[in-house]
């Protein structure tokens, strides 16, 4: 199974430039000093945890397992000759879990917990760039700059598993800021770009749950976190 999707990527991706190259011979960046294009792809999540304790026992040891999320973009592009500015606006869904031991300690069941997030944003990233290469139809460019996320609290959804306290929710600051990078390959007007997002701050704004003793500090469950995606995607010029 894992032969055949590597084959059929491969086909899917020469298939891809074999029809930018039809399309249009054109590049983007032939005299052009606007560009519009659209772009869609997929991301996968890595929780840079701070902060993780249970009954004020801080968690050390977590297990970071990959899951796939998904985005589609709108952009536009200011070229000046080899630079270019691109701010874009993308709705992105990503997704992550986090797998742990419990902390050995009176009152806590012991085994493996888990923390699963499907955080939905729209994200607006505003990029400086600059075509290394720039050639024909063919072109390698490196960019980077800064990424505006706005969260909805309400459609994204955080699952605590195999927790000892009851009706655990997680709210998320509605803002966050990202610093983004990475590196673009045009074949006419087809594209495949590939980027690193780096959070530069904490996503969680609060952790609330059912205290079934009142006597127990309300921060004894304590979460804080900050999101580094890697991202692939591939679009087009119009």
């Amino acid at each position: 199974m894992q032969a055949k999707s590597i084959i059929g990527l491969g086909l899917w991706l020469f298939s891809a430039t074999v029809w930018g190259q039809v399309y249009d011979a054109r590049t983007p960046r032939s005299g052009e000093t606007v560009n519009f294009g659209i772009k869609g792809g997929f991301t996968s999540t890595l929780l840079w945890v701070s902060d993780l304790a249970i009954n004020n026992i801080s968690i050390k040891e977590i297990q970071n397992n990959y899951q796939i999320g998904y985005f589609g973009s709108f952009f536009m592009r200011i070229n000046f000759d080899r630079h270019f500015l691109q701010p874009e606006i993308s709705y992105t869904v990503n997704r992550c879990n986090i797998t742990f031991e419990k902390p050995q300690a009176e009152g806590i069941r012991q085994g493996t917990a888990s923390i699963t997030s499907s955080i939905h944003s729209i994200d607006i990233p505003v990029i400086y760039g600059y075509n290394i290469v720039k050639e024909g139809p063919y072109g390698m460019a490196v960019f980077g700059g800064p990424k505006l996320h706005y969260f909805f609290d309400n459609a994204s959804k955080i699952t605590f598993e195999n927790f000892d306290h009851q009706n655990i929710d997680e709210e998320l600051y509605p803002f966050n800021l990202s610093l983004t990078m990475g590196v673009a390959v045009t074949i006419s007007r087809i594209f495949f770009d590939f980027r690193y997002d780096i959070g530069l701050h904490n996503l969680s704004r609060r952790i609330t749950y059912t205290r079934q003793d009142e006597t127990i500090p309300a921060d004894e469950l304590r979460f804080r976190r900050r999101d580094n995606v890697l991202s692939f995607s591939m679009g087009m010029f119009f």
